[in-house]
């Protein structure tokens, strides 16, 4: 922990007004970032992908259960792995409290990996978590969404992820990396691409970085979310999945 000056109320009153000048500055960067953000063009979704869920095989369309917008959260769990990305698990904690709120606003939020369904549902049972969780084991939506790699790709020493090529090395996930992906459907039933984002682009998604940003020691890590356990390893030494952590 850095060393930090102990100073009368008047004087830390004047930094923290420097401070809260430069904050604003960013809250005010963000809304004209998610500005641009809305504004984006969109791709109309051609490909007919259907995906394996507890109700049965259901294509995209379907996911938007009755609502006009939809959020794929791309959560690395490859198929035998036995047990998601702790990085992902981490921001999939904050999920379950979110749902009533997004869906009464026209929002449908669902997790996509390429783990068969089964092992999706028995790694949901050992977390406890009840949002939608679906299995794109059959169809290559993971793939077309930058956030799978076939051994091919892999060979070649370089993927394209978070809209570059990016080198493969051995931090990486292997053959799945972590991601996020926006869907609007009209009135007649067309599917639009609206947005993606990958690596710490769904950061502002976990709340608990949002609040330690907060707290007197920050993240407190020496690289990005080194401190991230699975909720129920925390008194365990760190399995790390050479994923998104």
């Amino acid at each position: 922990m850095q060393s930090h000056p102990v100073v009368s109320q008047e004087q830390w009153i004047a930094a923290r007004k420097a401070l809260l000048a430069k904050e604003k500055e960013f809250t005010y960067l963000r809304d004209r970032v998610n500005a641009e953000r809305l504004a984006l063009p969109w791709v109309k979704v051609e490909k007919n992908y259907v995906f394996d869920t507890p109700k049965g095989e259901r294509n995209l369309s379907d996911l938007f259960d009755a609502r006009s917008q939809l959020v794929v959260y791309h959560f690395m769990l490859g198929p035998g792995w036995g047990e998601g990305c702790p990085g992902c698990s981490f921001l999939s904690d904050h999920f379950d409290g979110a749902l009533p709120h997004l869906e009464h606003h026209d929002v449908t939020l669902t997790a996509v990996s390429r783990a068969p369904l089964a092992e999706i549902e028995a790694y949901k049972k050992r977390m406890g978590w009840g949002f939608p969780w679906i299995s794109a084991y059959g169809n290559d939506f993971n793939y077309d969404y930058h956030v799978s790699f076939t051994q091919e790709e892999l060979a070649t020493g370089k993927v394209s992820y978070n809209f570059t090529e990016t080198p493969v090395s051995d931090r990486s996930a292997g053959t799945e990396l972590p991601g996020l992906s926006s869907f609007y459907k009209d009135a007649s039933g067309e599917v639009f691409h609206t947005y993606s984002s990958y690596a710490r682009g769904g950061e502002e998604l976990i709340g608990t970085l949002m609040i330690l940003d907060r707290a007197p020691k920050g993240r407190n890590e020496t690289t990005t979310m080194d401190f991230v356990r699975r909720h129920d390893e925390y008194e365990k030494a760190l399995k790390r999945h050479d994923c998104c952590a």
